[in-house]
């Protein structure tokens, strides 16, 4: 090696010594420009990590003790200690024992959980033969048992001898729904009247 490489070869080193030690000043500089800042951040997101591991803990506590009660509510619908714990860490388990209490004691309990509060108008205007009733459920764009109540309309038109108003209340209900063989029997019996 001659001495002009051997320079070239120090001054090489030197300027990747140089800016090693010009970034670690620059890195230096910005730590202590920002020092409040950064460990408000770390504190920030050591807070809230700990924050969120509590809550998932009280959250997996309030759901267990929900299923315990709800398992209590099955067994004894009256239980008005798990009824209590329900209201109190799960509202839809709340509304759902409502509508068992409703369901098992043929009383009229206001339920909020919109389904639930449909399913026990629907159950009530079978039970009272109301067709008013069973019309505007299934005219609701959320009712999940649409075409049953309007074949259950049908049904208790041709009870009540208004046979052609079952037949309209019939083509309300489309060919791919699930109550379409019960449709094809009602209408197979209303030909004859």
């Amino acid at each position: 090696m001659s001495l002009k490489d051997n320079v070239d070869f120090v001054k090489k080193e030197l300027d990747s010594e140089e800016k090693f030690i010009e970034s670690f000043v620059k890195v230096e500089r910005f730590y202590k420009k920002y020092k409040k800042a950064l460990i408000a951040a770390v504190a920030v997101i050591v807070v809230g990590s700990i924050g969120y591991t509590i809550n998932n803990s009280i959250q997996a506590s309030n759901k267990a003790k929900a299923n315990l009660a709800f398992n209590k509510i099955l067994n004894d619908v009256n239980d008005q200690e798990a009824l209590a714990t329900l209201k109190s860490s799960n509202d839809k388990l709340y509304n759902v024992a409502l509508y068992l209490q409703a369901k098992e004691g043929n009383k009229n309990i206001q339920v909020n959980e919109r389904y639930l509060k449909y399913l026990l108008e629907y159950e009530e205007a079978l039970k009272n033969s109301d067709v008013e009733k069973l019309n505007s459920l299934a005219m609701q764009k959320d009712f999940l048992l649409k075409e049953f109540a309007l074949f259950n309309k049908a049904l208790i038109l041709t009870e009540q001898g208004k046979f052609e108003d079952a037949r309209q209340t019939l083509k309300m209900i489309k060919q791919d729904s699930k109550v379409s063989d019960l449709v094809a029997l009602l209408n197979h019996y209303l030909l004859t009247k």
